[in-house]
């Protein structure tokens, strides 16, 4: 919906944030408060790439020095909850929604067409059914995709292990992301006669036996950015590194969990870039419909030293020289 006149005008005051912790849904904020416009955040759950992406967005609404306050949930990845959470933003009448991750923003999309909606932390907006075009969305949702550089991991990946023949991969099998980045996986495995292994989990309590049935079969896996993954990350990495296994991961977050590699995005630059498109849009510079879905654009491999020296893995100079060397 448009912003009255009387909510631009005050714009330019001091930022001001009143944030409700993640957790349980807090009573609402009415949309205009003493001069400043309310928003809504909902984040599908809490781990560290999409609180990364959530302070990403709040940083860039204080440094655009907008007077907005931000009423801030977190459905802790059930659907029921960010359904409800949807509605109420609705209701409120918010001139702007943000929503972090895919399922966030297809249940706040498929709650209105008319507010827009910034969302962040999805990797292909089209193929979610968010927008017609990712160059022209052409609907109320826009926003920055996490769509990872999958070739340049794979070459990582080989780089590191260059005697892997059977590469496995592990994700949330109802998560329209990571079933995309799975089959970029395979195209890329396919033109270097590599085999994919694939497993699949419908919850975190899936995790520690799906990985327990990895050993043997695999000799490196790969982990997109799925959401119930990086939740559930050290308990992966806790089997695979007694196993000798290493795990190249989609985001450099998933590296604090046991990761050993990445060529990754970084979420809070995603999150700062959803934050910027929100604001143009706070602004009435910009309009969702119109507005292409923005990635990022510069990448560097990083490695996880400690997880290296734990699996034994000798890190050629040709990779290191040109790497983020990091120790989790």
């Amino acid at each position: 919906m448009k912003i009255r006149k009387t909510a631009l005008a005050a714009f330019a005051a001091a930022a001001l944030f009143a944030l409700s912790g993640c957790g349980e849904e807090k009573s609402a904020p009415s949309a205009q408060t003493n001069g400043s416009v309310t928003v809504g955040l909902v984040q599908l759950v809490e781990h560290p790439a999409l609180d990364e992406a959530n302070r990403g967005i709040v940083d860039a609404l204080k440094d655009r020095k907008l007077n907005v306050q931000i009423d801030q949930q977190n459905a802790q990845a059930d659907q029921s909850n960010l359904g409800n959470i949807a509605q109420r933003f609705v209701s409120q009448k918010y001139p702007l929604i943000f929503a972090i991750a895919t399922p966030a923003a297809q249940i706040v999309a498929n709650a209105t067409d008319k507010t827009p909606i910034v969302a962040t932390a999805v990797t292909d907006f089209e193929v979610a059914k968010l927008v017609k075009s990712n160059q022209k969305p052409d609907t109320n949702v826009t926003g920055s995709s996490d769509l990872n550089p999958v070739a340049e991991q794979v070459r990582l990946m080989l780089e590191i292990i260059p005697s892997a023949k059977r590469i496995g991969t592990i994700y949330n099998s109802s998560e329209i992301n990571s079933q995309f980045q799975a089959q970029i996986l395979k195209n890329e495995l396919q033109k270097r006669n590599l085999e994919l292994v694939e497993f699949t989990v419908s919850s975190v309590n899936d995790v520690q036996q799906t990985a327990q049935s990895m050993i043997g079969k695999v000799d490196v896996i790969y982990v997109p950015t799925d959401n119930i993954i990086a939740s559930a990350m050290p308990i992966l990495t806790k089997i695979t590194s007694a196993a000798k296994i290493g795990v190249i991961v989609g985001e450099e977050g998933l590296l604090k969990g046991g990761g050993l590699a990445t060529v990754g995005v970084n979420y809070y630059n995603l999150g700062r870039i959803a934050g910027e498109m929100g604001a143009d849009i706070l602004e009435g510079k910009s309009q969702p419909q119109t507005m292409p879905i923005r990635y990022q654009t510069e990448f560097k491999s990083k490695i996880n030293i400690n997880v290296a020296e734990q699996l034994g893995i000798t890190i050629p100079t040709s990779v290191s020289q040109n790497a983020e060397l990091v120790r989790y």
